[in-house]
Formats: structure tokens, sequence, C-alpha cells
């Protein structure tokens, strides 16, 4: 039964976490991310169970990027045409990726080389930066398939929502202009997370605490719902980019150091 004494003891044994998650949210969702690489580097120096940080980084990142896609939609940010694809190929991988049962030395291994090559990827990207929407952007539905199912399964088995990954890569294939690109990450964000979580929900093993999930749920929502609306104006994007890169790339390396030597 979870009372008002045992809310208030899991948020002090768990202030820092909570806070974490609080300024993640507020930093990822001013770009159109959820923040799903993050938490997960938070959640694996925690004391939780393995069995329950994919969940509980995918309910938040569901959260966060479901306020960020509405805001794109009112915007009318979306080139569903160029969306369809890259989904529909995504959500039966995140699905068969989270449904998949996988040991705990190699969840952290996989997540360790995955918190990296995010970390890679947010340094030396501009997708925060970047301008111009007089480009020629180029189409190719094969791609998109490639992009979404490859990015949807390894999502699915960490518990991200791949947009880490994604963004980047639609820069560099010069997909569509930077506003379109940001809120095609959050829709594929949102697809990819439910789609992830649903599959760990009839893996066998699925597990989660509850207190701790609603605490960090509402937490990211209100983060998020600051995020989406400051857009972190008085912080240097690329600045804030590198320095959670860095912080990405440490937590990477502790966890393969810990879990491989």
């Amino acid at each position: 039964m979870i009372t008002l004494q045992t809310v208030i003891e899991t948020i002090s044994f768990n202030w820092e976490i909570i806070t974490l998650f609080f300024l993640i949210a507020i930093l990822y969702s001013s770009v159109g991310f959820g923040g799903g690489s993050s938490y997960l580097a938070v959640l694996a120096l925690s004391s939780l169970a393995f069995t329950q940080l994919r969940a509980i980084a995918l309910l938040c990142n569901i959260v966060v990027v479901t306020g960020s896609t509405y805001i794109y939609i009112q915007n009318k940010l979306f080139n569903w045409k160029k969306i369809i694809p890259l989904v529909l190929a995504s959500i039966p991988m995140a699905f068969i990726g989270g449904y998949l049962k996988i040991s705990q030395t190699f969840f952290f291994i996989l997540l360790g080389i995955t918190l990296l090559v995010a970390a890679i990827f947010m340094w030396t990207s501009k997708y925060i930066t970047k301008k111009g929407n007089h480009l020629h952007f180029k189409k190719s539905i094969s791609k998109d398939i490639s992009y979404g199912s490859g990015i949807g399964f390894i999502s699915g088995m960490v518990g991200i929502g791949g947009g880490i990954f994604l963004a980047p890569l639609l820069h560099l294939t010069k997909w569509d202009t930077p506003k379109r690109i940001a809120a095609t990450s959050s829709f594929f964000i949102l697809v990819n997370s439910i789609a992830g979580l649903f599959g760990q929900y009839l893996n066998p093993n699925f597990s989660i605490e509850p207190i701790i999930t609603i605490i960090l749920m509402f937490t990211v929502f209100v983060g998020g719902q600051i995020g989406s609306r400051l857009s972190v104006k008085l912080i240097s994007p690329t600045l804030l980019k590198k320095a959670t890169a860095i912080l990405i790339a440490f937590v990477a390396l502790r966890i393969l150091w810990k879990h491989l030597l």
C-alpha cells in the first residue's frame, strides 16, 4: 500500500536522481528529445534492479515527448509522408527489442556501448544549432525503413527512444529542415518508447517499482513542460550539448569498465 510516509521516504532517499531527472527533462525537451539515454545513465548508477531501468526510462521518455509532440503538431511541423516509413519500420523492431530476454551483464555492456556511441553522436553533430530552410532535401523510402528498423531495434533493447541517434543521422543525410527533424525525432521517440515498453511488459521478467516510477514520471512531466516552453534561452545549446555528451561518455566508460573487466 502506498502511503504519504512511503512517498516522502522514497523522495528523501532518491532526491539526487529526482533532481537530475528534472534537469534532464528541461534540457532535452527544449530540443525535442525525451532524455532516455541520460535517464539510463543516471539509473545505471543507482541501486535499482537492472530489469526496471529500461521501463522507467521509456515511461519518462513518453511523458516528456508527448508534450513536445503536441507542440510540434500545433505548429504543423510534421511531414507525415516522410515520417510514416520511419515509424512503421521502427515500431515492430522496437517491440522485438523490448521483448527480448537479456542477461544483466549483456544489458550493461550494450548500454555502455550505446551510451558511448550516443555521446559521440551528440558531441560531433550540429542538430541543435544548425540552420537553413532552403536546402535540397533528399528522400529515400528504403533508407528511411533501414534507419527506422535499425534504430528501433537497438532502442527497444536498451530502453531509449532512439532520437539521440536519429536526429544526427537525419541531419547528416539532409533529410529535412532542423525544425522538422526535431519534430520527427520527438514523434519517433514517442512511438518507439511505447512499442519498446509494450514489448518489455509482455516479457515474463518485467518488473517495476511503482512509487519511484510515478515520482520520476511526474518530475519529468514538470521539467518537460518547462523545457518545451523556455527552450533553454539562457544557456548556450552547443555548450549544453557537449557537456551532456561528456557526462554520458563518462558513465558509459564507467559501466563498460565495471562489466568488461
